[in-house]
């Protein structure tokens, strides 16, 4: 069969890495890739906010399965429009991705429902929104409502930095995301990741994770899209996963139902594990990323019967396979980012890292004349599977150790939290 992955970045490569390998690949195509996609699909420039350019692409190139990475077109309604064209689709519906596309909407539903989540106020007005944060202890969480592109979410810890991150909103910072603005109270614990596949239906959990979304180690510095993952996430026990997926997945999975909107493809709850227990953060209605890239690291079976479950509603006949070991990724990222940074420099040193316990996809690359140059904020994910968390995190390091890029930087303590439990249970 012949494909279509939509996304360009790090989840989108170790999708099209695993996938490439399916044996009932034909044709593998995304778009618009990046310079390390280019060596296992064909890389097409076509304009995900063009539905209609993407359908007529499908009918001439026979794409009979398009599977969407990230969450704007998912919130923009590609889906639906690619179902009423006879076109299978891995992703939710326009309705159902409201779940990331609405904190407001998840957080409404989690109250009607009764799924343990911190406690919330909304507001589409400033001076309501100040007054609330005077009210209430510190810390406490300011979040855009919409889609902000991973920057939207402040963990206030005075009031002044509260309000400045509630004029950032309604000051348009970010856009229509900003429009309106949920205050929550800081949920303390361990932050962990919990996914599952789900046709509306039957849910298939796959593996945990846990990301680090500081820019600096020891968890310092501004929030980031992620600068790096381990899998499995040692705080999800049989026992917490368990009550995740009663307490939290099923709950939400059967509401979405009552609702009319069921949801299809891969919901993935952002979890704090308090100790009272999981308690949700928030929803995303696609792959983490970094998260995708040690889960599909960590993958024995082949994803993509599992993805066209999901829209055929036949995920009770998928079972899954997962390596025991530890997959644990470390991101490189532009000297500047989350802030500005520069686009265009030479990556070199890449040649000949790529191994079974070893990959390197590619999240913001291009490829031309000279090599592969940097081309967004996070670069390069160097994603190792060892037997440890510790051995895992240093078979990564050492393959940065090779790589070249002066103007690139990484964390230096991915995985730090688990390695402490594994040296205090030696």
């Amino acid at each position: 069969m012949n494909v279509l992955i939509i996304g360009s970045g790090g989840r989108e490569h170790s999708l099209a890495w695993a996938i490439a390998k399916s044996p009932v690949i034909s044709h593998l195509y995304c778009s618009p890739g990046n310079g390390g996609i280019e060596k296992v699909a064909d890389c097409i420039d076509l304009n995900f906010q063009d539905h209609k350019e993407i359908i007529r692409f499908c009918q001439s190139t026979n794409i009979t399965f398009v599977i969407i990475g990230p969450e704007d077109p998912l919130v923009n309604g590609l889906a639906d429009d690619l179902r009423q064209a006879g076109i299978k689709v891995f992703g939710p519906s326009k309705a159902a991705s409201a779940l990331e596309g609405s904190k407001g909407f998840t957080k409404d539903l989690c109250r009607k429902y009764d799924i343990p989540t911190a406690n919330y106020a909304r507001f589409d007005n400033p001076g309501h929104a100040r007054s609330y944060v005077e009210r209430h202890p510190l810390p406490i969480v300011i979040k855009a409502d919409g889609l902000a592109a991973g920057k939207g979410v402040t963990i206030a810890m005075s009031r002044d930095e509260a309000n400045e991150a509630i004029d950032d909103c309604f000051g348009g910072r970010f856009g229509q995301a900003g429009a309106e603005v949920v205050i929550e109270e800081c949920l303390v614990g361990e932050e962990a990741s919990f996914f599952v596949l789900t046709d509306g239906e039957t849910i298939l959990p796959l593996a945990t994770a846990q990301d680090h979304k500081r820019a600096f180690d020891g968890d310092k510095g501004p929030n980031t899209g992620g600068m790096g993952a381990y899998s499995p996430a040692p705080v999800m026990t049989g026992a917490m996963c368990r009550r995740t997926l009663d307490e939290i997945v099923k709950p939400t999975i059967e509401a979405m139902n009552e609702l009319g909107i069921p949801f299809q493809g891969v919901l993935y709850a952002g979890l704090m594990i308090t100790e009272e227990g999981p308690k949700l953060i928030e929803y995303n209605v696609r792959f983490g990323d970094p998260e995708c890239q040690v889960l599909m690291l960590r993958l024995k079976s082949d994803i993509l019967p599992a993805l066209i479950a999901t829209n055929d509603k036949t995920l009770d006949h998928i079972e899954l396979e997962w390596r025991q070991q530890t997959a644990l990724t470390v991101v490189m990222a532009a000297r500047g980012y989350p802030g500005a940074y520069e686009k265009g420099s030479l990556i070199t040193g890449l040649e000949g890292l790529e191994r079974p316990e070893v990959q390197v996809f590619h999240a913001g690359t291009l490829r031309d004349d000279e090599g592969i140059k940097a081309n967004g904020g996070r670069v390069l994910n160097i994603t190792a599977l060892g037997d440890t968390v510790r051995e895992a995190r240093d078979l990564a390091y050492d393959t940065i150790e090779q790589i070249n890029w002066p103007e690139g930087f990484n964390r230096n303590d991915i995985g730090w939290r688990a390695i402490k439990g594994e040296e205090n249970a030696a």
